[in-house]
């Protein structure tokens, strides 16, 4: 039998995650994205570059009302989020294929107890400034002829290997 919202227990783990959206703008992928935090126990998203429009209809269809409970901010600098995040003790993983990139699954993550996750925007992913000041760089094996995804799909298979 399905379970309902009510009759749903949430799994638990012991990373303290947030996300870090590197000019993440389609409505839709920004929701995903909310919907995605609350799935995976996410602390906070910090939007850069670009502000979400959290009255979007297409936004708040796909976030199912999660933008109303993860904690969200917007950063105008990348980079000094990245600084301030570092010395609160997160390790920055960017989420990107380069030819650095180790795949996702390879990440040692077992002493990683504070992780930001960078994502990049839809058409131009993690930008090389970005990518610079993350401690590793981490991409998504890929099977077909394509070289990448949605950046919201992406997002949830980073987040099950960083919580698994």
């Amino acid at each position: 039998m399905q379970l309902t919202h009510t009759h749903h227990t949430p799994a638990s783990h012991n990373k303290e995650i947030i996300i870090v959206c590197d000019h993440v703008s389609g409505p839709a992928n920004v929701g995903s994205i909310f919907r995605l935090a609350d799935a995976f126990g996410v602390q906070e998203i910090i939007f850069c570059g670009n502000a979400p429009d959290v009255t979007s209809s297409r936004l708040r269809k796909t976030a199912r009302n999660t933008e109303r409970t993860v904690r969200f901010r917007e950063s105008e600098n990348i980079a000094n989020t990245l600084i301030n995040l570092r010395e609160q003790g997160f390790n920055s993983i960017a989420l990107e294929i380069d030819s650095t990139s180790i795949p996702i699954a390879e990440v040692h993550i077992a002493n990683m107890s504070k992780i930001s996750l960078v994502i990049g925007a839809e058409s131009t992913g993690v930008t090389p400034e970005v990518l610079e000041q993350c401690a590793v760089i981490a991409h998504i094996p890929m099977h077909g002829i394509n070289s990448s995804m949605n950046v919201a799909q992406a997002a949830g298979i980073a987040l099950y290997e960083l919580t698994r």
